[in-house]
This record gives structure tokens, sequence and C-alpha cells, in this order.
């Protein structure tokens, strides 16, 4: 490809999640006409042009976690020295939980063009299959690793009232479900999509109880739907807040995630929370 000034610019393709055949025709003219080639994994990146019968005449990078910041500035005087810069991910959307929005956000400061080649989504996929409300919906990504940080991130959801869309490993599946269970009830709508667009793609739909009790046989790619919070939300009393804070100090928070916790849970200024909690203290 002939290059220019005017012509630089940076596109985020979509790949597919497992079906070749969901390549697009986008992707397809992406790959093979690029100059520069991003790949979150180089071994997967020639695979998939294998696959799709593409040959590859632009030169290739690796660009994942550890290394993207360091990748930024050279792909950046590409792409202003004309080039097409090409961003593919193993799976879906560059972004989506994956590398790539440090580029852009780059990218976009430096005044350079930035497109996409749509494609598919996990996070779509998973929300369409699932059977719950989609009109409104938030992504969260993958759940904290640690438990008593996970725990504070699902408190925090547990009065959303969108549909919530999770990605989560497999090797973690069983202790997610079970804290979700704790934040958010036994009796939450849920779907658990897995392997999705592949040969043994499933979807388990049910309560958050139901999936957890069968999450030990679970493998491969994970994306959880669970239903947003319908009750009314009721704001606690100062009495009640305090005893909310003091509860997650008990398990072992600090007092400051504590109050951020019961702030976030229900839409409080955090100071509203810590006056209540601090009250409470001086009681004692």
């Amino acid at each position: 490809m002939s290059t220019s000034a005017q012509s630089g610019r940076l596109v985020l393709a979509g790949t597919p999640l497992g079906r070749v055949s969901d390549a697009s025709a986008g992707l397809i003219e992406a790959l093979r006409t690029a100059d520069v080639i991003a790949a979150e994994d180089t071994r997967r990146l020639h695979r998939l042009a294998a696959d799709l019968g593409v040959p590859l005449s632009a030169s290739i990078v690796s660009y994942y976690e550890s290394v993207e910041q360091a990748r930024i500035p050279r792909l950046l005087e590409r792409i202003a020295d004309g080039a097409t810069v090409v961003l593919v991910t193993d799976a879906g959307m560059p972004s989506v939980s994956d590398p790539g929005y440090r580029l852009v956000a780059a990218a976009a400061e430096a005044g350079l063009t930035v497109t996409a080649v749509p494609g598919p989504s996990a996070v779509l996929t998973a929300l369409a299959l699932s059977g719950l409300p989609s009109d409104r919906f938030t992504f969260e990504g993958f759940p904290p690793r640690k438990p008593g940080e996970r725990r504070r991130a699902l408190a925090a959801l547990a009065d959303e009232r969108r549909t919530m869309v999770f990605f989560e490993s497999v090797h973690r599946i069983e202790e997610c479900l079970t804290a979700m269970v704790e934040a958010f009830g036994a009796d939450r709508p849920a779907a658990l999509c897995r392997e999705l667009t592949k040969t043994y793609e499933q979807v388990r739909r049910g309560t958050l109880a139901e999936l957890a009790a069968g999450a030990g046989d679970v493998r491969g790619e994970v994306t959880l739907v669970i239903a947003g919070n319908t009750a009314a939300a009721v704001t606690p009393d100062a009495v009640a807040l305090a005893a909310e804070v003091a509860e997650l100090v008990a398990t072992g928070s600090s007092r400051r995630d504590a109050v951020d916790t019961v702030a976030a849970r229900y839409s409080l200024p955090r100071r509203t929370v810590y006056s209540a909690a601090t009250a409470a203290r001086s009681r004692d």
C-alpha cells in the first residue's frame, strides 16, 4: 500500500470469537492492505490469516498488555508518516477488556485518524443470548481477582438497575459466582455464556444460585450476564449506613474502603456515609 501523510490512520479491527467464517470482508481487506499490524498474539494472527487465505505483507508487531505502552510512540510515528496501522486482538473488538484504548487515546490526542472495522463482540453476543433485558446495560469487565476487592466491587453494584455483563476466567468462575450470590442475592436471574460461536457453545440460564451450583464443570471462555436490581432503591438511615460500614470493617475492609463501598452501593456522597460512621463511633 502506498502511503501519504494524509492517509495515515489507526484501524481497530474486530476478529472472530470462534468461527473463522464470521470474519468480515472488511477485516480481510484491512489485513491484506495494512502497512503495520499490531497483534495481541502474532501467532494467532498468522493462523487467522492462513485460515482466511490472506497473504500478509505488513510489518507485524506484538501488542499485548505488558508492551503496549512501549509500542505506542513508534506506532503513532508510523501513522503520522502516512501508514495504516491495523490493531487486532485475539478475539472480538480491540479495547474491550483487551489492549487498545491507550493507543486510541494517544492517537486521538495527537490528532490522528482513528476508525474501525466492526466485528464480533462477546459482550453484545452474550447480552443478546441471555434473555435478560438489553435496553440498558453496563459492561463491568473482569471482577477483581482478590476476594476482598471483588467483594467490595460487587457490593457497589448491588443496586445497579441495568443488566450487567462480566468476563471471568474459567479458573475463578465458581468463587466469582459464589461472591455474586452474596452480593446480588441467590435468586437474581443470570446467564452463563461459554465458548460463544464455537463448537461447544452453551448458554446456561437460571438464578445465580443455580449457576453457582453447576459451575464446577464449566470449561472455555466465559461471559456472565446478570439481571439488574429491579427492587425499589431504599436509602438506609444514618444508623443503618454506619452499621454497614462497621460490618465491612469487621470482615477485613479498611474504614476508607468500607465508606467508599457503602457510598457507591447507595449512590450517596462519600461525606454522608463518612459522617454517619463517624457519629456512630463517637457514640460507642
